[in-house]
């Protein structure tokens, strides 16, 4: 790679990293996975930038990158059972009524899917196409899995203000 390239990806990577961090905190939900799941994916960035020698439409690349890592992750059998040596308390109501507590706590409840696709379309402000074709499926699942996790996310916050 040249020098050029390379000081374009590293660029990309400083510009893009906290916008990425955020997307991924709404899709994880947690600081750390979060943090993780960022690292990860610029690292599958840059290997894959320069594997291929291709720059055009990093932004797109990155994107994808981090839905998929972060679906891909969720499938894992071991991501799914967590070991504690003492069972953690029960939380109670959120004693904070904000409404960003209240609709992360609700995309936390869905499922992986239908919250990446939430998070494009919404927080990414992608199109329905752009979000199909970043997350290979049809514009008609994507339809569907938004309907549904906005009837999920109005009932979630439905149920907080009861």
């Amino acid at each position: 790679m040249t020098r050029g390239a390379e000081a374009t990806l590293h660029a990309f990577v400083e510009g893009r990293r906290t916008a990425l961090f955020h997307s991924a905190y709404l899709l994880c939900g947690n600081r750390d996975e979060a943090e993780d799941l960022v690292q990860t994916t610029l690292v599958r960035v840059v290997l894959g930038a320069r594997r291929h020698g291709r720059l055009e439409n990093l932004d797109a690349y990155a994107r994808k990158t981090l839905v998929n890592t972060f679906i891909s992750a969720r499938r894992r059998f071991w991501r799914r059972e967590q070991a504690y040596g003492e069972l953690p308390d029960l939380p109670g109501r959120p004693v904070d009524n904000d409404t960003g507590l209240m609709v992360r706590a609700a995309l936390a409840g869905l499922a992986p899917k239908q919250r990446a696709v939430l998070v494009l379309r919404y927080w990414e402000d992608l199109s329905v196409a752009a979000t199909a074709e970043l997350l290979g499926m049809q514009e008609s699942t994507v339809k569907s899995h938004t309907a549904r996790g906005l009837a999920a996310l109005k009932a979630a916050v439905r149920e907080e203000y009861v």
